[in-house]
């Protein structure tokens, strides 16, 4: 039996239209297809579209060629489909991290004793958990027609791999039913299968949402893409520590910059910024999600 994922619709399409679905998915590079990949040629451009591309970069200079991936290919028109269609706006906040990296100082002997590395993100996959709990219209897809607000009862979180065959996006099931120790035993494996391309297609698609972590990398603030059928995507970049007054006292903070890219259409303003209110807060606190 075929080990490609398609839903009966798709299937159903599929055969409609004569489609081979063993041969397109070796064409994308990928097991998991929807209707939006039965189409034989390539999406339709829009009137002047192409003289941005259609440059002879040679007449400039020496130039050389590397082909993009099968994998990077349909990344790009994903993420070109999903910022076109999407009017997403990106709200900017900060934590504190101080609670966080005392807990995990406190609890290295006990995390090399589980074989665990218990790093801060297993701390963010938790209270994003809590946060979409609290916030179900963030926990939700909206359909394809627009016309109905899909409201998930299971809070699944994707995290961004960086690999060397392009980004993948792993999910941990189940995030806001499962304890620290587990999440980061679960994000270790994840990561680790992922960089060796172990990751089934059933082990990367349903997520609620989906956390992209430059922390370890750089960067003050970005604009994630927000990555369907989710309606929002939370960024973290580097810790920096931030000057805080306690009256006429400067306190030095550790402080992680957070960035959340949502879908106007489903999340409103002042619901984005509560809700990242929120998880903020659980990451300042955390004894506040172990309970």
């Amino acid at each position: 039996m075929s080990d490609i994922t398609a839903s009966p619709s798709t299937r159903r399409l599929a055969l409609e239209k004569g489609v081979d679905l063993e041969a397109q998915a070796r064409k994308l590079g990928r097991r998991t297809l929807g209707p939006e990949d039965l189409e034989s040629g390539p999406p339709p451009r829009t009137t002047g579209d192409t003289a941005y591309w259609e440059v002879d970069h040679a007449a400039h200079g020496p130039v050389t060629e590397e082909p993009m991936s099968r994998f990077a290919q349909v990344s790009a028109r994903n993420l070109a489909a999903a910022q076109a269609l999407i009017p997403a706006v990106t709200h900017h906040d900060r934590a504190d991290v101080s609670a966080i990296e005392a807990l995990r100082g406190a609890w290295k002997t006990e995390a090399q004793a589980r074989g665990v590395k218990l790093t801060a993100l297993a701390f963010h996959v938790a209270a994003l958990a809590r946060s979409l709990r609290a916030f179900p219209k963030l926990n939700a897809s909206l359909s394809a027609d627009g016309a109905k607000l899909i409201l998930k009862d299971y809070v699944h979180v994707g995290i961004a791999v960086d690999t060397a065959h392009g980004l993948m996006v792993p999910v941990i099931r189940d995030a806001d039913r499962k304890g620290l120790w587990t999440i980061a035993a679960e994000i270790a494996d994840l990561a680790a299968r992922a960089q060796a391309r172990k990751i089934g297609p059933d082990e990367m698609g349903g997520a609620s949402m989906t956390i992209t972590n430059l922390g370890g990398i750089g960067g003050t603030a970005f604009t994630p893409i927000v990555n369907p059928p989710e309606v929002a995507i939370l960024g973290i970049t580097r810790t920096e520590t931030v000057t805080v007054w306690d009256g006429d006292t400067p306190r030095p903070v550790p402080m992680v910059p957070l960035d959340l890219s949502y879908d106007h259409r489903v999340i409103n303003g002042a619901d984005a910024a509560r809700f990242l209110a929120l998880y903020a807060g659980l990451i300042a606190d955390p004894r506040r999600m172990m309970v």
